[in-house]
């Protein structure tokens, strides 16, 4: 299973946000240019792959158990090929 790009985007995004830009204090461009280009690198030597625990089987049982309480829910996802 796979997250969209889109998603994993905001995440990154997120990361910079609570890390990097708060709190804003910033005295020029280059200021948080530097923040940023120490951030990555620093990032990137720390990073690693995500170990995707959610299956399919979860999710069609979360679908379900929310199908329980709520007719117009989504239905579960057909078996993977």
């Amino acid at each position: 299973m796979h997250a969209s790009w889109l998603n994993q985007t905001e995440i990154v995004f997120s990361i910079i946000q609570r890390k990097v830009v708060t709190p804003n204090d910033f005295f020029d461009l280059d200021n948080i240019s530097q923040r940023l280009t120490d951030f990555e690198d620093r990032y990137n030597q720390t990073a690693e792959p995500f170990d995707w625990t959610f299956t399919r089987d979860d999710l069609n049982g979360f679908l379900d158990r929310i199908a329980q309480y709520d007719p117009v829910a989504p239905p579960a996802l057909p078996a993977a090929a």
